[in-house]
């Protein structure tokens, strides 16, 4: 293989590494391409017998990507109901950049072996990546080095530029500030995920106000970024979900968003073409829907999750 070819195969690792680092889509995928320019322009010094090609690279993206989070605002999480006013009442669109961004899991979910695609995945999911950025850089980059990408200390140290000591410090101090609730509770396989999904879907296309109660937890709650809006309760989403006017005629498609199971929501034009709409996010909480994400300006990204960039209309 030629480097450059083994330079490839690690965008993967890379993509894992930056997105969860910055938590938006493009920054990300400006930062995996600057590191593969500065390190094939920099090939001459690296020494293989002093490390990994692995950790050279991404000693490389991690400095791309302080460089970057200098000029950047923490991004919140998309699921956060705090500062967004009364429910049901709109307010502002926020600015763009504001929330973390949804991402293909395949785009951040890499590994072949079973176990360590598991921890990609709910390391990846919106609730944890938002979690990561309450972290100081070193303790975020630190968190996933050694928790996610299965660094080392020794090679976590070398990439960072720091001890093993403040290794094991940063570490430390981010798990003590990294909420239980920023990985999954575990409530539902993906066998189960994907049924739930599905009887969302077929509840929310017949109107079903009784079926989408049916699968959404009492507290389940519902934001829209970057509008600041959001809905508590059951019967007021589901109400809200299978009578509005707004979404009569619309359909959902489920797709991966994050790692887990997720939604393409298409809109009739004028004609009856479905067309894509919003990407809509879902979590999980004690067995059921606890809480959905629409992201809104999300149109354009169909194709990047996977999803048709129409549906025929239902009458063809």
């Amino acid at each position: 293989m030629t480097i450059e070819a083994d330079l490839e195969a690690l965008r993967g690792p890379l993509n894992a590494y930056c997105y969860r680092m910055l938590a938006g889509s493009s920054e990300c995928e400006d930062a995996v391409q600057e590191t593969m320019i500065r390190a094939l322009r920099e090939l001459d010094t690296f020494d293989s017998r002093r490390a990994r090609l692995t950790t050279w690279v991404h000693r490389i993206a991690h400095n791309v990507c302080i460089d970057m989070l200098r000029a950047a605002q923490r991004r919140a999480s998309p699921m956060d109901v705090a500062g967004l006013g009364e429910p049901g009442v709109f307010g502002a669109a926020a600015p763009a950049g504001s929330y973390v961004d949804p991402v293909p899991g395949s785009f951040v979910v890499y590994s072949s072996d079973p176990a360590r695609r598991a921890v990609e995945r709910e390391t990846v999911r919106l609730a944890f990546v938002a979690a990561l950025q309450h972290l100081t850089p070193p303790q975020r980059a630190a968190t996933i080095l050694r928790d996610v990408l299965a660094f080392s200390a020794a090679e976590t140290a070398d990439i960072l530029g720091v001890s093993v000591g403040a290794i094991n410090s940063s570490l430390q101090r981010a798990r003590g500030v990294l909420p239980a609730q920023s990985c999954g509770d575990g409530s539902v396989s993906d066998e189960q995920a994907r049924a739930l999904a599905e009887r969302y879907v077929a509840a929310f296309e017949a109107h079903d106000v009784g079926g989408l109660i049916a699968v959404l937890h009492d507290d389940v709650t519902t934001t829209m970024p970057p509008v600041r809006w959001w809905l508590a309760g059951r019967e007021a989403i589901a109400s809200l979900a299978a009578m509005s006017d707004a979404c009569a005629a619309d359909r959902l498609v489920i797709t991966d968003i994050n790692g887990q199971v997720g939604f393409g929501q298409y809109r009739p034009d004028a004609v009856g073409t479905l067309r894509p709409f919003a990407l809509v996010a879902v979590e999980f909480r004690g067995g059921l829907i606890g809480h959905t994400t629409t992201f809104l300006g999300t149109a354009g990204r169909f194709a990047e999750f996977g999803l048709p960039p129409t549906l025929p209309p239902d009458n063809a």
